[in-house]
């Protein structure tokens, strides 16, 4: 079975992060979520994959160029103009055979365990097309869907309002006949209107998945997927080539990639992980679900919690980074602050552009985009969005003598 990743979106409400990047390119627990779904595709045995790629297309090709000699075939295929899901996965038409069965993926969604795997056990029990559905937390979000006894889908509503929601949600993963090309076309490349059709005709039955999903949305989501994937992991892992000084201590599931160096002192709380070529610093305090990526530089005294850094990021002596996620070639100065509460313990809003988003939390630091620079001494109070490139002078004083 061949597999089609979507992942050409901009997802504007990602902003800092999606601005520089397409949304699979997003970091969690040291790998992208495209890493991640390739991975779990080729423990299901699938390894011709096409990537249907738009925004920020060289990021994505970029990665499919290094897997080369992965022993999977994938392929880019460019969405030139963002008209939707459905023209998206027209752009793969000439590549599935009349007769097959495709596994179709949205690029933003995140799972614990391989998802893959149970929706093509589904296909081959009921042996006709099928749709992964979940229980989220919240179900007001993302297509609802209604089932009979027989886990048949009797209906699908595409943005719910009201009373009208049902328990479970489309989870973003299908097995679908070469034959929904012509449904995508008569349906004006519409996949809601398409996925309709087949409802109505009785042709699409549920794939039932209960473990951890999340279809990361918004900012601070990525902080909960980060969660995800470090709480599915049973042990600790060290690389041979880490280099570990005195008085070092960890406690539970630690991750440390290869050629990491930890200066003595320092402290670990897992689950935590930390990427290739990193340094942390003297008497540092790396405390549970922070990810730090491959070649960062953590300075002396940092205090590190509940956060994502991505790749080649540093931090400066003596800081605070708290709940937060820090974009690539981020430098934060000697000092700074994350503020991660309101003095009121009012929930915390995030702003994007000229909408204030609920967060629903109580507790959430900053979103640094990439290429930031902070000087010292700054503090970044809650829920605030640094877009890429932005630089800050630092916080200081000058006293002249005379």
């Amino acid at each position: 079975m061949k597999a089609i990743i979507l992942a050409a979106g901009k997802g504007s409400n990602l902003n800092p992060f999606s601005n520089t990047r397409p949304i699979p390119m997003i970091s969690v627990a040291g790998k992208t979520l495209l890493d991640n779904s390739l991975c779990q595709l080729k423990n299901a045995g699938i390894n011709d994959v096409y990537i249907v790629v738009g925004h920020h297309k060289e990021r994505i090709q970029e990665l499919v160029a290094e897997k080369l000699d992965s022993g999977m075939n994938i392929q880019c295929l460019e969405q030139e103009k963002n008209n939707g899901i459905g023209d998206a996965i027209l752009q793969v038409k000439e590549k599935i055979s009349p007769g097959e069965y495709f596994l179709l993926i949205y690029g933003d969604t995140l799972t614990d365990e391989n998802i893959y795997s149970k929706a093509q056990q589904s296909f081959h029990s009921f042996k006709c097309p099928v749709a992964s559905i979940c229980l989220p937390p919240s179900n007001e979000s993302f297509g609802n869907v209604f089932l009979n006894a027989q886990m048949k889908i009797t209906k699908i509503i595409e943005k719910p309002k009201g009373s009208d929601l049902g328990n479970y949600v489309l989870a973003g993963v299908f097995v679908l006949p070469e034959s929904f090309f012509a449904l995508l076309k008569t349906n004006k490349a519409s996949m809601e209107k398409s996925l309709q059709t087949m409802v109505k005709e009785g042709d699409l039955m549920a794939s039932m998945w209960e473990n951890e999903w999340l279809d990361i949305v918004y900012p601070w989501e990525i902080l909960q997927a980060n969660k995800i994937v470090l709480d599915s992991w049973g042990k600790s892992s060290i690389a041979k080539s880490a280099v570990m000084e005195t008085n070092v201590t960890m406690q539970g599931v630690v991750n440390i990639e290869e050629n990491v160096v930890v200066k003595a002192g320092a402290v670990l709380e897992g689950p935590c992980s930390i990427g290739k070529g990193s340094y942390i610093g003297n008497n540092s305090l790396i405390r549970s679900y922070t990810s730090i990526g491959s070649n960062c530089s953590v300075g002396y005294g940092v205090e590190l919690k509940n956060c994502v850094v991505f790749d080649k990021s540093g931090i400066g002596r003596l800081s605070f980074i708290g709940d937060s996620v820090i974009g690539e070639n981020v430098d934060i100065g000697a000092g700074c602050m994350t503020v991660n509460r309101n003095t009121n313990w009012e929930k915390i809003q995030v702003k994007n552009g000229k909408t204030n988003l609920s967060t629903n939390m109580n507790k959430l630091g900053a979103f640094v985009g990439d290429g930031v620079v902070i000087g010292a001494g700054n503090t970044i109070q809650p829920g605030t969005v640094v877009f890429p490139g932005e630089i800050f002078p630092a916080c200081y004083s000058v006293v002249h003598k005379n």
